[in-house]
């Protein structure tokens, strides 16, 4: 692992840290289910309304489908590091400290790891370089990326609020 890597990695246990150390709350203070100070459990994933578990399994698919592209364009293994980067974050931060799953986590997860992506995306724009299978699926990231983004944050800001007991936003 280069230094560049180690260093994102302890600055990520840092914040994730520092996050558990705020929310002192155990998960029996919040129900089940996706809004931002709801706890995004087995529960909260089977109560969701059906266009989200359809949108859910399109945005899945989207990324996984990624590794098809990842050995030759870099735009693809943004979108699947960041994918599996918000999985091991939120498995780690599960295992190794007392953060309860709120969706507004979660969240906060999707926008660390999936801003790299989308401004690799919307920088190289690789939906805009001729007709190919890949060009397509790019263009599908970036959408799946934005349309979460419309979600995520305002689901961390309001994650944020609830952390620094300011209730600006719930």
């Amino acid at each position: 692992m280069d230094k560049t890597a180690a260093r994102r990695l302890s600055t990520l246990f840092l914040v994730l840290g520092l996050l558990s150390l705020a929310d002192l709350a155990s998960a029996q203070d919040y129900v089940s289910g996706h809004g931002a100070l709801e706890v995004w459990d087995a529960e909260g994933r089977a109560g969701v309304p059906l266009w989200v578990r359809i949108w859910l399994t399109i945005l899945q698919s989207t990324f996984i489908s990624g590794l098809v592209f990842v050995r030759r364009n870099v735009e693809a293994r943004w979108a699947v590091g960041g994918f599996f980067g918000v999985f091991a974050s939120a498995v780690l931060s599960q295992t190794l400290t007392d953060i309860v799953p709120l969706s507004g986590f979660i969240a906060l997860l999707h926008v660390l790891f999936w801003s790299p992506a989308l401004y690799v995306l919307l920088s190289r724009r690789p939906f805009l370089k001729g007709r190919s299978i890949y060009a397509a699926w790019s263009a599908l990231m970036t959408f799946v990326i934005l349309f979460s983004f419309v979600f995520d944050i305002p689901y961390t800001l309001v994650y944020f609020d609830h952390l620094l007991g300011l209730d600006l936003l719930t």
